[in-house]
């Protein structure tokens, strides 16, 4: 789906106070470049400056510079601005935009939109916006939970009791990211950020209770808007008849949007206490990471053993 002006509006027009000066015939023009690029030169008549697809930023200095122009180099200079390849152009901190700059917005048909933040607080929250727009993105179904600081994915079949085991660990002092739907965007070439959705933010269902809201029954320290998806915990029924890795040894992965996430499996029956085995099976992970492998430092010893011949 291409990022036209347009989205780009109905995503951030009301966090970033935008609102449209002129050019409106051109709100289908799309933003193919998530930088956003300072005007400068380009507002001088150095047009080669403006890079293709990109929102251009008017500020203080180009404006300034701008109205201390005699009014045919004004002229000449917006015409010349405007048959650029960008997108749109900005004005921040409710800078008054020349009429002459908007009649040649309208000519081009560029839009030209004005927001109230200061330029450089503009750019950046721009940046942020435009990062979260440009980023691949999935649903899944589960729970996202803050474990030990770790970001922890738990996916199962419903009814296998993820949503209680998530309950166990908030009252054990971890924190939960979202329940049932998790939006997944991609960031970077390696990084997963999981949220939940604005409507279900905060609340869980139990079966037996209905919804119950996070933040209203454990306050803000139980709860927290995104993170960074960093373990895969699939939980699944104990079934006899299948093989499980009982050392620990094999090195699963999960692939989403991209991106191998390490995964681990938890066969679960009647009795066993599903929180406690998720936080060591995190806590196990973190040391895996910090070259701690208990299941493999047991083997190396055990094969060591057997070759000089020593007993048990």
């Amino acid at each position: 789906m291409p990022i036209t002006v347009d989205r780009f509006l109905q995503a951030c027009a009301a966090q970033l106070g935008l609102k449209v000066l002129a050019g409106a015939a051109g709100l289908a023009r799309e933003i193919t470049d998530q930088r956003v690029q300072k005007a400068g030169l380009a507002m001088t008549g150095e047009v080669k400056s403006i890079h293709q697809g990109r929102i251009q930023v008017m500020g203080e200095t180009e404006v300034t510079y701008f109205e201390g122009q005699p009014q045919v180099r004004q002229i000449a200079i917006s015409d010349a601005f405007f048959s650029g390849p960008m997108a749109c152009a900005v004005a921040g901190g409710s800078l008054p935009v020349s009429p002459i700059l908007l009649a040649a917005a309208d000519k081009h048909g560029v839009p030209v939109l004005s927001s109230p933040l200061p330029t450089t607080e503009l750019i950046e929250e721009m940046l942020k916006a435009l990062g979260r727009i440009f980023a691949e993105t999935a649903t899944v179904h589960g729970v996202m939970m803050d474990v030990l600081g770790l970001g922890v994915l738990l996916q199962g079949p419903s009814g296998i009791g993820k949503s209680e085991c998530a309950l166990d660990l908030i009252l054990r002092g971890h924190r939960i990211v979202a329940d049932d739907i998790i939006h997944l965007e991609k960031r970077g070439p390696s990084t997963i950020l999981g949220r939940g959705s604005d409507l279900t933010r905060h609340h869980m269902e139990i079966r037996g209770l209905g919804i119950i809201s996070l933040r209203d029954l454990f306050g803000l320290s139980a709860i927290t808007d995104l993170k960074k998806v960093e373990v895969v915990i699939r939980i699944e029924e104990w079934d006899p008849g299948k093989e499980y890795d009982r050392l620990g040894l094999e090195d699963r992965r999960t692939p989403i949007l991209g991106v191998s996430l390490p995964t681990l499996l938890i066969p679960i029956s009647p009795g066993r206490n599903l929180a406690t085995i998720v936080e060591v099976a995190v806590r196990n992970h973190i040391l895996k990471t910090q070259g701690v492998h208990a299941a493999r430092e047991l083997v190396e010893r055990q094969s060591r053993r057997t070759e000089e011949g020593t007993p048990r």
